[in-house]
This record gives structure tokens, sequence and C-alpha cells, in this order.
């Protein structure tokens, strides 16, 4: 879950509830206590809500408000059957009332972020009664919005498959469609890959769903949402933290885990590539990453479009004499290519017609 989509389901908290301890915000929105104490302070500098000793309240003068604005026009403010919340600890004596809709909203919320969550963890998020809750997933199943599981609920497969994320834009989107067209040959009788970060991978991954039974490795997001729902690839992330500029996994859990495992073929993009330098990346995390990802690995197949041939970046990744596999496409440099394959590189020059196959 993204910072601004974990916020706005702590302010979702905070305003049904009233008040709420770190420890509960940090438990619905699945983030540690620092995070959240974080996020807590981002809101309060914006004055959507104010910090308390160990939690989060409302500023003064819009509990009420919060509450009143799920009245039906003209209606009265009494809430449905079962709907009376009392707040913890962390509010005091104090009791508010959530409106069914708010409620309802709520556990829409919580869903969507966790994706599948249990009855009683639901129960526990809004502060009402599991029957309570039960009767919300009825109304929610019935509007689409959720799909009832057992002793839970979930997100539609309508709803779990959204843009986010995506591929950024890139200009030279055909070439590297054509690449990693070409590249998924090269999966070949392979049981177990490594794909690393970037959108020449990203759309590698994308063109995997074909394959028999095989897995894949991977720190990158963008490939773990490409092959997430493919039936015949079961799927590993790594560790490590989420570098939002590459949406990959980096840092030291990253690179320690990878380090621990052993597949044929590894597959990454770098930022350039020359006979002298080898490849290199402009990012110093994915850098380290990426020579986790070339050291566990029997071969290495670097994708790369004309725009990253000749050129040198500041962090090194891999050296030439450990790239097996080059596949790029047909505007790269002739001179750059021979010396790569003088250099015992095999070098792959993927066909622009290749970028609208789906093999």
């Amino acid at each position: 879950m993204f910072g601004a989509e974990r916020r706005q389901l702590i302010l979702e908290l905070v305003r049904a509830q009233g008040a709420v301890s770190i420890r509960d915000l940090a438990m619905a929105v699945n983030a540690s206590e620092v995070t959240v104490r974080r996020d807590v302070t981002t809101l309060e500098s914006r004055g959507l809500l104010d910090r308390s000793h160990g939690g989060a309240l409302l500023p003064d003068g819009e509990l009420g408000g919060a509450l009143l604005s799920n009245r039906e026009p003209g209606g009265t403010s009494q809430p449905e059957r079962g709907e009376t919340l009392v707040l913890g600890e962390a509010a005091g004596p104090a009791r508010t009332t959530m409106f069914g809709a708010e409620r309802r909203r709520l556990i829409c919320e919580y869903v969507r972020a966790n994706r599948v969550v249990s009855l009683r963890d639901l129960a526990a998020a809004v502060n009402a009664s599991e029957v309570t809750v039960r009767r919300d997933l009825v109304t929610l199943e019935r509007q689409g919005l959720i799909e009832r599981a057992h002793g839970g609920a979930q997100l539609p497969d309508a709803l779990i498959i959204e843009p986010w994320p995506t591929a950024p834009s890139d200009p030279e989107t055909t070439a590297k469609s054509a690449i990693a067209t070409l590249a998924a040959t090269l999966v070949g009788d392979a049981t177990a890959i490594m794909l690393g970060a970037g959108t020449t991978v990203y759309e590698l991954a994308r063109r995997l769903a074909p394959r028999s039974p095989l897995t894949v490795l991977t720190n990158s997001m963008l490939v773990a949402r490409a092959l997430a729902r493919t039936p015949n690839v079961e799927l590993v992330m790594t560790r490590g933290s989420l570098d939002n500029s590459t949406l990959a996994l980096v840092g030291s859990a990253a690179e320690h885990w990878i380090a621990g495992q052993r597949v044929t073929r590894a597959f990454v993009s770098g930022g350039g590539l020359t006979t002298e330098r080898g490849l290199s990346s402009t990012h110093l995390a994915v850098s380290e990453v990426e020579r986790a990802i070339v050291g566990s690995a029997k071969e290495l197949v670097v994708l790369a479009d004309h725009t990253k041939l000749g050129v040198e970046s500041t962090y090194p990744v891999a050296p030439v004499t450990r790239i097996d596999h080059l596949v790029t496409d047909t505007s790269g440099d002739t001179s750059v290519l021979e010396s790569l394959s003088s250099r015992g590189v095999h070098v792959h020059v993927a066909p622009s017609d290749l970028a609208a196959a789906t093999t």
C-alpha cells in the first residue's frame, strides 16, 4: 500500500471512530507503528486530524460533522440497529455512533487495502459486532463491491485486476516489446529464472503466461503484477524495501536473500552497456540488487534497447565477460554489437515486427 492510500485509510478510520490508537491504526493498515506515526504527523500538518497521546483523533468540532454527514436527506440522526460504536481506551469514556453507509464504506476501504480480510478483523477495524459486519458484507456483495469468502471477505476478481502498478510510459515501447518477445524464447527449458527491475523486463514477464510450469523469482513489483494471476508460474518475491522510482524491492535484505538462491538464467536490463565497462546502472540501490541477481544465475541475459548501447552509467552491475546473451533492437550501433560479440556475448537482434507478438 502506497503512502497516499494508507493515509486515506487512516483518515477514514479516525473519522469513523473519532479517536484511534496508533497500535490499532497500524494493525488496520498493515504497517509499522513508526510508519503510522509519520502518517499521522503528515495528516495533522494538513489540519485533517489531531495527534493525541498514543493515537489520533478528529480536530475539535469535526467529530459531530463526520457523523452527521451520513444522514439521509430529511432524515434523523438515529443509527441503524447494532451500529453504536464504543471507542477504546485511547478515546476514554466517550461514545460515538457510526452509521451504516459510513461503516460499509470503511469496510470496502479495508478490504481494498488488504485484498482478503477475516470477519473478525473487519469487526475489530470498524469496532462493530460480527453480526453487524456480516450483514454489511451481504449488502456490499449485492452491490458487487466485495465477495464473501469463508469467514471473511475479499475483492472480486474484476477489482483486483486494476491499473496499478503499470509500467511507466516509455518512448521506446515498440523496441522493448520486440526485445521482450525474443527474450521469452531464451527462457528455454529453465525451471527457475530470476527477473530484475525495469520496463523491458516487465514486458518479458507479460509474455511468460503460455509457458509450461516455471518458477520466477523477482524484486520487481511490475513483474509481480504481470505474473500474479498466471496459473503456470510460481511467483516468488524477494525481501527488501520498495523503491518508488523503480517499483523494485531493494536494500540489504533483498541482496542477502537473492544471494542465497540459484537459478538457471537471470534477465536484467540496467542503464548502459559497453564492452569496456559491461552492464551498469544509474541507480545505486538497484545496481546492488542486480549484482546479487547476476551472482545467483548460471547464465545472464541482458535486455537493452539501442539507447543503452555504448552508454556508461555510474554504478557497475556485471562485466562483459559475465554476460552470456544480449537481446537488443534493430537500431543498435553495429560497432558496439560487433565488439560485444567478439568478447563472447551472444547477440540477438529483435526485428520490429516482433513487437506485436504475444508468444
